[in-house]
C-alpha cells in the first residue's frame, strides 16, 4: 500500500539486498576488511554480533563477492548442535554424497578440500552459521577439518558466525586448541546513532526517492527503539511507513514509529 502512496519502486526495508546495495557503516566496513584478511590468511575466523547486527548479511555477501575462479564457498546454518547434521550439511555443499557414518564423512570432506586444493587450485571458504548452537566437541571437529600436518598453509577458511556467547566460550580450556587457530575475531555493532540517518536515506534511494519521508526526530525515535539493529530498524521503518501511508501523511513522524512498535513488539 505504501509503495504507490509514497511513489517508491519496491519496498525499502526488504531483507534481500544485492551485495553493492549494503550500507556501509563503521562496523560493517571493520568486518569487511577483516573478513578479506582471513581469507588471505586461510584460517579460523570468529564473528559474533547480537540477532539482527548484520553480522550473516555481511559474511554472506563478501564471500559471494570471492572470484569463484579461485574460490570455492560453502554456507552452512546450524539450527542444531548435532555432529551428523554438520557433516551433511558441509558434504551437501561440496556436492558429495551424505554417508550415514560420522568417521566417513569426516574424511570424505577432508579428501575433497585436499582435492580442491591440488587439483583445481580452489581456496575452500565456509561459513558455518549460527555457530553458538555447536557443542564443544562440534568445534573441536571443525578444528580438526582445518588441520592439515603436512602443509605449510592451511587449505580450509573457517568463519564461525554466532551470538556474543561463543565469543565467551572461545576463553573455556576445552576450545583452548580451537582459540589459539583463530587468525580473525570480529564484533559487528549496530548503527551508530549518526548513522541512522544516512541508513535510512540508503534505503529510500534504493526504493527509487530522494525525497527525506523520515524526519529528524523520527530517525532518533527509530534508532532509539532499534538500538540501532538494522533488521529491528528495518521492521520499524516499513510498519511506519505504512501507518504514515494509512494516516495520508506525506512525512513518517515520532508517532507514525509508536505505532509501529506496536507491530514488531
Amino acid at each position: 500500500m505504501y509503495r504507490k502512496h509514497f511513489a517508491l519502486t519496491r519496498h525499502p526495508f526488504d531483507k534481500d539486498l544485492a551485495a553493492d546495495d549494503l550500507f556501509a557503516s563503521a562496523s560493517l566496513a571493520e568486518l569487511g576488511a577483516r573478513l578479506k584478511h582471513l581469507v588471505d590468511m586461510r584460517g579460523i575466523g570468529l564473528v559474533t554480533g547480537d540477532s539482527g547486527s548484520g553480522k550473516t548479511t555481511t559474511c554472506r555477501h563478501l564471500v559471494a563477492g570471492l572470484h569463484s575462479g579461485l574460490y570455492r564457498t560453502l554456507y552452512v546454518s546450524m539450527t542444531t548442535g548435532n555432529v551428523m547434521d554438520l557433516y551433511k550439511s558441509i558434504a551437501w555443499e561440496f556436492g558429495l554424497p551424505t554417508e550415514r557414518n560420522r568417521a566417513a564423512l569426516f574424511r570424505q570432506i577432508r579428501a575433497e578440500v585436499s582435492r580442491l586444493c591440488a587439483e583445481n587450485r580452489l581456496r575452500p571458504v565456509l561459513i558455518v552459521d549460527e555457530a553458538h548452537h555447536l557443542r564443544t566437541e562440534l568445534l573441536e571437529d571443525l578444528r580438526l577439518l582445518t588441520n592439515y600436518a603436512m602443509d605449510s598453509e592451511n587449505r580450509l577458511t573457517v568463519v564461525l558466525v554466532g551470538h556474543p556467547e561463543l565469543r565467551r566460550r572461545m576463553s573455556m580450556a576445552a576450545l583452548d586448541a580451537l582459540a589459539q587457530r583463530i587468525v580473525v575475531r570480529a564484533h559487528v555493532r549496530g548503527l551508530a546513532r549518526d548513522e541512522m540517518g544516512p541508513y535510512l536515506v540508503h534505503r529510500l534511494r534504493l526504493a527509487g526517492t530522494e525525497v527525506p519521508l523520515f524526519e529528524p526526530a523520527t530517525v532518533e525515535a527509530i534508532f532509539q527503539a532499534s538500538s540501532g539493529l538494522p533488521r529491528k530498524a528495518n521492521g520499524l521503518a516499513h510498519h511506519a511507513l505504512f501507518a504514515a501511508a494509512i494516516g495520508k501523511a506525506r512525512s513518517v513522524t515520532t508517532e507514525h514509529v509508536q505505532a509501529a512498535m506496536q507491530e514488531v513488539g
